[in-house]
C-alpha cells in the first residue's frame, strides 16, 4: 500500500526539479489524483519534466476544464484573448470552425456559452482529434483529422462564420530556445511554423475566404514582430485585416474580415 505523499513533501520535490509554482502544483495534483500511488506517479512524472497538464489530464482554459493527453499541445492563456475576441464577433448561431484545434479548446470555449452553433475542429496529429473528439463531442461539435482544411465537409465552403487557426507560427530555429516542457512534450509540427513561422499560416489565409461566409472572420495569433508578414498574408487571400493586441494577455491577434 502507498504511503500517502503530504502537501510540503510534493512541494519540496518539486521545487528540487525546478517548478517555479511548486505550492499550485502540489494542490492541484493532490485535488486531481484518485489515489495516493496515482500521486506518487503523477509527482514522478512532473518531476521529470512533463507539463503539468498532462500529468493532470486536463487543462484550465477560459473557465472551462479541457482534456489534454501526453504529446498533445496544451492551450495557453494568452490564447484566450483570441477567444474573446473571437466572441465579440461570432453571430447568431455561427458556424464556427477550430482549425490546428490541438485539444479543442479554442472551439469548445467560444460555444460554451450558446445556445445555438455549429462546432467543426480538425488536425492533423491523431492524438490532438482524439482529445478534441473528447473535449467538443459533449458540445455537439465535431473532430476530423486531416490536414487543414482538407478534411472538413465540403458542405461548410462558403458557411463558416468564425474560423480560428491556431497556426504554429515560432520560427524553425527558435523551437530549441522554446522551454523544454513545450519543445520536448509537445507535437513539432504545433510548434513550428517554418523558416519565418508564418508557413502554415499562409496555406490558411490562401483558402480561408473560400470557406468564410461573407463577413465571416478568420482569426489567429502571432508574435509582434510577424505582424507585417501576417498581415500581408491576409490580404493577399482577399480579406481585409485588423491587429488586436492585449498587454493583459501578452498577446496579438490578427483578424481577417471576407467583404459583404
Amino acid at each position: 500500500m502507498t504511503t500517502p505523499l503530504t502537501e510540503s513533501a510534493i512541494v519540496s520535490r518539486l521545487r528540487a526539479a525546478g517548478c517555479v509554482f511548486a505550492e499550485d502544483e502540489a494542490r492541484l495534483i493532490l485535488a486531481t489524483a484518485r489515489t495516493p500511488g496515482d500521486a506518487s506517479a503523477m509527482v514522478d512524472r512532473r518531476a521529470a519534466g512533463l507539463p503539468l497538464e498532462h500529468v493532470l489530464g486536463w487543462a484550465e482554459f477560459c473557465g472551462l476544464r479541457i482534456a489534454v493527453e501526453p504529446g498533445v499541445f496544451v492551450p495557453r492563456r494568452r490564447t484566450e484573448f483570441l477567444v474573446r475576441e473571437a466572441a465579440a464577433l461570432a453571430p447568431p448561431r455561427p458556424v464556427v470552425v477550430d482549425l490546428c484545434c490541438g485539444s479543442g479548446a479554442l472551439g469548445a470555449a467560444l460555444v460554451a456559452g450558446l445556445d445555438e452553433y455549429a462546432l467543426h475542429a480538425a488536425d492533423v496529429e491523431p492524438a490532438a482529434v482524439r482529445c478534441a473528439r473528447a473535449n467538443i463531442a459533449p458540445l455537439g461539435g465535431h473532430a476530423y483529422e486531416g490536414d487543414l482544411f482538407a478534411p472538413l465537409p465540403d458542405a461548410l465552403r462558403g458557411r463558416v462564420d468564425v474560423l480560428l487557426a491556431n497556426v504554429p507560427y515560432v520560427p524553425t530555429d527558435d523551437v530549441a530556445l522554446m522551454p523544454p516542457e513545450a519543445r520536448d512534450h509537445e507535437p513539432r509540427v504545433a510548434l513550428d511554423g517554418g523558416s519565418d513561422g508564418l508557413d502554415v499560416l499562409r496555406r490558411v489565409t490562401a483558402e480561408a475566404a473560400r470557406w468564410l461566409v461573407p463577413g465571416g472572420h478568420l482569426l489567429f495569433e502571432t508574435s509582434e514582430r510577424q505582424v507585417p508578414d501576417a498581415v500581408a498574408a491576409v490580404e493577399r487571400g482577399g480579406l481585409s485585416a485588423a491587429v488586436r493586441t492585449s498587454e493583459e494577455f501578452y498577446a496579438t491577434v490578427i483578424i481577417g474580415a471576407k467583404p459583404v
